[in-house]
Formats: C-alpha cells, sequence, structure tokens
C-alpha cells in the first residue's frame, strides 16, 4: 500500500533554515506529481508546493515563494522541501501528498 513518511521537521529560530523529506513507498514514485502542505495550529491544511513527475515543473503558494523549494530525487523515491528564512508563521504540520494518499506530517516550529 502507499506510504509517504515525512521528516526533517524541529524547533528552529527564526531566519534558519529546515530540509523536510517525504519518502515513499508503495507505488510508482517516478510517474507521479507530489505536492507538500501544511496546517497552522487551529487553521485549515494549505497547499504548500507542487513538483510534476519529472521534477522539471513547480508550483509555489504565494506565501511562500522565494523562501521554499520543492525538488525530488527519483532514484530514492523522496521528495524534499527546503525552507529558507523561517518566520513564525511558518509554524505548522507540514504533510506531503502522493497519489491522494497524505504522510502522518511533521511539526515544524519557528520561534521569533
Amino acid at each position: 500500500q502507499v506510504q509517504l513518511e515525512e521528516s526533517g521537521g524541529g524547533l528552529v529560530q527564526a531566519g534558519g533554515s529546515l530540509r523536510l523529506s517525504c519518502a515513499a513507498s508503495g507505488f510508482t514514485f517516478s510517474t507521479y506529481d507530489m505536492k507538500w502542505y501544511r496546517q497552522p495550529p487551529g487553521k485549515a491544511r494549505l497547499f504548500v508546493a507542487h513538483i510534476s513527475a519529472s521534477g522539471d515543473s513547480t508550483i509555489y503558494a504565494d506565501s511562500v515563494k522565494g523562501r521554499f523549494t520543492i525538488s525530488r530525487d527519483n532514484a530514492k523515491n523522496t521528495v524534499y522541501l527546503q525552507i529558507d528564512s523561517l518566520k513564525p508563521e511558518d509554524t505548522a504540520v507540514y504533510y506531503c501528498n502522493g497519489k491522494n494518499q497524505w504522510g502522518q506530517g511533521t511539526q515544524v516550529t519557528v520561534s521569533s
């Protein structure tokens, strides 16, 4: 079955960086677009970034353009989210999505 496992979250000071990873299994990863979403405390889950199956096309939410970078390694069945210049408002649980399935999420907390 499809499994998505996020990692790389943590507590970081504002201005810092993190790289989130999502390891996929149970499907042909290289043929599916992948997405990252985030859910701030008490709020709805929101789209963050999208990458095409080949990795040559990306889309970002306006709120993260210029600070977030999505990438993938199809040989490792892994999608990444590089987050730079972190802000307190980036505090959220970050989820990856592929083949309409969700991982369990990884918590990112940014202190001011």
